[in-house]
C-alpha cells in the first residue's frame, strides 16, 4: 500500500501542484512570521544588554501605594541617597540618571524618529562611560547639547552645530559640542537621544536637584548581588529599590520577547486563516482525486485491501504532499523573514544589527503545520473512499450522495447556522467586553454553519444567474449546470473565497462606521477651532497654554490638565480648565443641572455620577496629590465620551496642590476661525515646534481617517494570502473538473462546440462560483460587521452602521476578476484537448 500511494503522488503530481502550493503559502506565511518575529526580538535583546554594561546595580524610587485620603506618589532620589550609594561597600562609582523625552529636529525642521523613541538625558560629567564621545567634547550650561552618532548620520548634524530641540513645548536651540555613541535600544529602533549637563536636564525635565535612578558600578571582585545586598542595607527602608544589571538585562529582554509575542500571534492569526482557506483546496483535491480513482479504489478492496489499509494509503499521500510543502514553505518563510527585515528598513525603520535567527521550532512548526493539516483535510476523503463498496465502484465512476446524508447534511447546518445567528443577536444586547467572548462564538458557528448549508445554498443563487447566462447561448447553459452538477465541491471552492471576503468585508464595515462616528463624536463635543497637543501624546508645558493665550486673534483658550486625587477611598483624575472659556470650547450635553466651572463648582460625566450616586448638587470632598483636601459641589453632570470625560474643575482650585504641572491638551478658538492662515500665525508663536500638532477638527477627522486607512490597508495585505489561496483551489478545482470531463469535453467537441465555445464555459462556470464565494462572503461580513458595532453601541453613543456599497461593489469585482484568472489555464487546457483521445478516456 505504501508503494501504491508513492505511486499515485508521481502519477498524479500535476494534480496535486496546487494542493502543495496552498499549504506552502499558508506554511511560508507561519515561518516567515516566526523567523522574523524571533529575528527582531534577538537584535533588540541583545541591543539593550549591551546598553546596561554600565550598570551593576540600579536605585529606583519606589512608589507608594495609594492609602485612604493619601494620593500615591513616587519619593525623590536626591544628592544625598546618590552619596549614600557612592559610599557603599563595594561600590567603585554611582552615577545619577535623569531622562524625559526630546524632540529633535533635523535641518528642514522635520521631527527625527516621529517623536515617540525621541529621548534625552543627562551627561554625567567631562567622560560618561555609559556614552563614549565619537568626536567633540562634553555639554555644559544650557545652551549646549550632545546628540547620538546615528541622529547626527541621518539628519546630518556636525559638532558646532545649531540643533532645534524641545522637551515639552517651548523650542531650545543649543548648539551641539559633542557626538557619542551609544547601545539605547530606541536609538537602534530609529530613535534618537539628546545628552545634556546634569544640572540643565534636571531642570528641563522638572527635576530640579533629583535623579529618575542611580547607576552604581562594583568594584573588581565584588558581586552584582553582593553590590545590591550592601546598598539594601546602605540605603533607607521603604523609599528605594534596587535591582541588579542582569535582572534589568532580563527584564528588558521578557518586556520585548511579550511586545514581539503579541507582533507574532496577530500575524499568526492571518497565517491560520490562509491555512484554514487551505484545507478546502487539499479536502477539495482529495476528494476529487478518491472519486476519479474509484474503480481503482475498488479494486484494491477487490484483491483484499481493508477499509483501514484504502483509508492509510489515502493519509501517506497527505503525508508527502505535506512534507513537500512544510519544506519549501520552510525556505519560502526564511525568505519572507529576510524581506520583512530589510522591508523596514526600506521604510525607514531601524532595526539592530543582528543575524538571521532560524530556531529549531520554527523548522518543528513548519514541518509539523504541513503534513497535520494536510493529513486532517485528507482524513475524510480518505474515509469516504474507503467505504465506497467493491462491486458499486466497479459499476459507477462517481459515488452520488445519498437523500439521507444530504438531509442530514443540511439539518445539521441549519442547527448551526441557527444556533450561530442566536448567539450573535444575544451578544449585541449585552454591554462592551461582556459581548466579545459570545459573538466571536456566534460567528464561528454561523460560518461552520453555512458552509455546510453551502452546497443547498448554491442551487438557488446560481440558479438566479440563468437569465444573465442565457445570454452566452450554449456555453452560458452548460456553465450553469456544471456548477450544480456536484454542489459540494462547488460548496467547498466558493467556500474558501467566502472566509476572505467575510473577513475583509466585516473588517471595512467596522472601520467606516468606527471612523464615521469619532468624527461625529469630535464635531459635535467641540467648539474650539484648534486643540494643540505634543506630537507623541505627551505632556505640554504650561507656558504653550500662556503664548497662545497671548496670540492676535485668539478669543478663547483652556488647558486639559490631569490630576490624581482620592474620593471615597478610591483615586479619580481630575481635569484642570478655565472655567470662564471650558463653556465656549466644548458642546456637551448636560443631563442635569448646568455646565458651570468655577471656584467649588465642578462638572462630572455620567459614567463618574453614576458610579458614585451624585447628581445635580451633590457635595463630596476631595484629596488633592499635596495632601490637602476640599469639598467640591456638581454643578451639573454631562455625557462623556472617548475625547471628554471625568471630573472638570477650575484651574484656580487645582493649580495650586501641583508640584510639576503639565497639560495633555491646550483648546482655543480664534475670531477668524480655522484657516491656514490662522493655523500659521499660532505654530509661529510656538516658535514652529516641530514636536507640537496644531489641529483643527478637519485636521483631527483626517488623521483619523488615515489611521483607518493605514489599518485598513495592512490588514487588506494581510488577508490577500487568504484570496490568493483560494484562487488557487479555484484554479486546482476547475483544472481537475476539466480532467473528470475530458469525454464529455471531447463529445461537446464533437458535436460542434468551437474551442472559444469550451472556453466560455469553463470560464463563467468559474466566474459563477467566484461570485458565489463572494455574495455569500459580503453577506456575511456585512452581518458580522453590524453586529460587532451594535456591540461597540453600547460604549459609544455616536457610532451608526456605515455600508461602504464603493468598497463592497469592488469586492463583488474582485471576486469576479478572481474567477476570470482562475479559469485562465483550465480554459486553455479544455479547449486544447484532442477530441477523439478525449472521447475514448474513461
Amino acid at each position: 500500500m505504501f508503494r501504491t500511494a508513492l505511486r499515485n503522488v508521481l502519477a498524479h503530481k500535476a494534480r496535486l501542484l496546487m494542493t502543495v502550493l496552498a499549504v506552502m503559502l499558508g506554511v511560508a506565511f507561519v515561518s516567515g512570521t516566526l523567523v522574523f518575529t524571533n529575528t527582531i526580538s534577538d537584535a533588540y535583546q541583545n541591543s539593550s544588554a549591551k546598553g546596561f554594561d554600565q550598570v551593576d546595580v540600579a536605585v529606583q524610587p519606589k512608589y507608594q501605594e495609594d492609602k485612604g485620603d493619601r494620593v500615591g506618589k513616587t519619593p525623590e532620589l536626591t544628592q544625598a541617597l546618590l552619596d549614600q550609594s557612592a559610599k557603599a561597600p563595594g561600590a567603585a562609582s554611582a552615577i545619577g540618571v535623569v531622562g524625559g523625552f526630546t524632540a529633535i529636529a533635523d535641518k528642514d525642521d522635520k521631527l527625527i524618529g516621529g517623536g515617540f523613541q525621541s529621548q534625552g538625558g543627562n551627561y554625567w560629567g567631562d567622560k560618561d562611560p555609559r556614552y563614549p564621545l565619537k568626536s567633540g567634547s562634553a555639554p555644559h550650561g544650557e545652551n549646549q547639547v550632545a546628540i547620538d552618532s546615528e541622529t547626527a548620520r541621518r539628519a546630518g548634524y556636525e559638532v558646532g552645530d545649531t540643533v532645534r530641540l524641545s522637551v515639552d513645548g517651548p523650542v531650545l536651540s543649543p548648539k551641539i559640542t559633542g557626538i557619542f555613541t551609544t547601545d539605547d535600544g530606541n536609538v537602534a529602533a530609529g530613535g534618537s537621544l539628546a545628552l545634556f549637563d546634569t544640572a540643565t536636564a534636571q531642570q528641563l525635565f522638572g527635576k530640579a536637584g533629583t535623579y529618575d535612578e542611580i547607576d552604581v558600578k562594583a568594584k573588581a571582585g565584588t558581586s552584582q548581588s553582593a553590590l545590591k545586598a550592601a546598598l539594601d542595607q546602605a540605603l533607607p527602608k521603604g523609599v528605594t529599590e534596587t535591582t541588579t544589571g542582569k535582572q534589568l538585562a532580563d527584564d528588558q529582554a521578557a518586556m520585548i520577547s511579550s511586545s514581539m509575542s503579541g507582533l507574532r500571534q496577530g500575524l499568526l492569526v492571518f497565517a491560520g486563516i490562509a491555512l484554514f482557506v487551505g484545507t478546502f483546496i487539499i479536502a477539495n483535491t482529495f476528494t476529487m482525486l478518491v472519486a476519479q480513482r474509484t474503480k481503482e479504489l475498488a479494486l484494491l478492496r477487490a484483491v483484499g485491501a481493508s477499509r483501514r489499509q484504502v483509508t492509510r494509503s489515502v493519509l501517506i499521500e497527505a503525508f508527502v504532499v505535506g512534507t513537500v510543502a512544510g519544506v519549501t514553505g520552510l525556505i519560502a518563510g526564511v525568505g519572507i523573514g529576510a524581506g520583512l527585515r530589510s522591508l523596514m528598513g526600506s521604510l525607514g525603520a531601524t532595526v539592530p544589527d543582528g543575524p538571521l535567527v532560524i530556531t529549531p521550532s520554527t523548522v518543528a512548526a513548519a514541518l509539523v503545520v504541513g503534513i497535520v493539516i494536510t493529513m486532517l483535510a485528507a482524513w475524510l476523503p480518505g474515509r469516504r473512499a474507503a467505504k465506497i463498496p467493491p462491486v458499486a465502484a466497479m459499476s459507477s465512476v462517481h459515488a452520488q450522495a445519498t437523500t439521507r446524508s444530504l438531509v442530514l447534511r443540511n439539518t445539521i447546518g441549519a442547527l448551526f447556522s441557527a444556533a450561530g445567528v442566536a448567539v450573535v443577536l444575544a451578544a449585541t444586547t449585552m454591554s462592551g467586553s461582556d459581548g466579545q467572548a459570545p459573538m466571536g462564538m456566534g460567528a464561528v458557528l454561523l460560518i461552520i454553519g453555512v458552509f455546510i448549508l453551502t452546497p443547498l445554498l448554491s442551487r438557488p443563487l446560481i440558479a438566479a444567474t440563468a437569465p444573465v447566462l442565457r445570454v452566452f447561448g450554449v456555453s452560458g447553459k452548460l456553465a450553469r449546470q456544471n456548477s450544480l452538477r456536484n454542489p459540494r465541491r462547488t460548496a467547498a471552492t466558493a467556500s474558501a473565497l467566502m472566509i476572505g471576503l467575510t473577513l475583509i468585508t466585516g473588517m471595512t464595515v467596522m472601520a467606516g462606521s468606527l471612523q464615521k462616528s469619532i468624527d461625529k463624536m469630535a464635531s459635535s463635543a467641540i467648539r474650539a477651532d484648534y486643540v494643540v497637543s505634543m506630537a507623541n501624546g505627551n505632556e505640554l508645558s504650561t507656558d504653550v497654554d500662556k503664548k497662545l493665550a497671548a496670540t492676535e486673534g485668539v478669543t478663547a483658550t483652556s488647558p486639559l490638565r490631569n490630576a490624581p486625587s482620592r474620593i471615597d477611598g478610591e483615586t479619580e483624575y481630575l481635569t484642570g480648565v478655565n472655567g470662564a472659556a471650558i463653556g465656549k470650547l466644548t458642546d456637551l450635553k448636560v443631563d442635569n443641572g448646568k455646565f458651570e466651572v468655577g471656584g467649588s463648582k465642578v462638572v462630572v460625566d455620567a459614567d463618574t455620577a453614576k458610579t458614585h450616586g451624585w447628581k445635580a448638587g451633590s457635595a463630596f470632598t476631595v484629596a488633592y496629590e499635596d495632601g490637602k483636601k476640599q469639598r467640591l459641589t456638581v454643578a451639573g453632570v454631562y455625557e462623556g465620551n472617548e475625547l471628554v470625560r471625568g471630573i472638570m474643575l477650575d484651574l484656580t482650585a487645582l493649580a495650586p496642590h501641583q508640584t510639576d504641572a503639565a497639560d495633555m491638551q491646550v483648546m482655543l478658538k480664534t475670531s477668524d476661525g480655522a484657516s491656514d492662515a490662522t493655523k500659521d500665525r499660532l505654530e509661529k508663536a510656538l516658535g514652529s515646534n516641530p514636536a507640537i500638532k496644531v489641529q483643527s477638527k478637519q485636521d483631527l477627522s483626517d488623521d483619523i481617517a488615515k489611521m483607518f486607512t493605514l489599518m485598513l490597508n495592512m490588514l487588506y495585505g494581510l488577508l490577500a494570502m487568504a484570496v490568493i489561496v483560494a484562487v488557487l483551489g479555484v484554479i486546482n478545482t476547475l483544472a481537475m473538473s476539466v480532467f473528470e470531463r475530458s469525454q464529455e469535453i471531447g463529445m461537446l467537441r464533437a458535436i460542434g462546440l468551437d474551442r472559444k465555445g469550451v472556453k466560455r464555459m469553463v470560464r463563467l462556470e468559474s466566474l459563477v462560483i467566484s461570485l458565489f464565494g463572494g455574495v455569500l462572503g459580503i453577506g456575511l461580513g456585512v452581518f458580522f460587521g453590524w453586529a460587532a458595532g451594535e456591540l461597540l453601541g453600547t460604549t459609544m453613543p455616536t457610532y451608526e452602521l456605515v455600508l461602504p456599497w464603493a468598497r463592497m461593489a469592488v469586492f463583488l469585482l474582485l471576486a469576479a476578476a478572481v474567477g476570470v484568472l482562475a479559469a485562465l489555464w483550465p480554459a486553455r487546457r479544455a479547449a486544447r484537448l484532442n477530441m477523439l483521445t478525449a472521447i475514448k478516456s474513461e
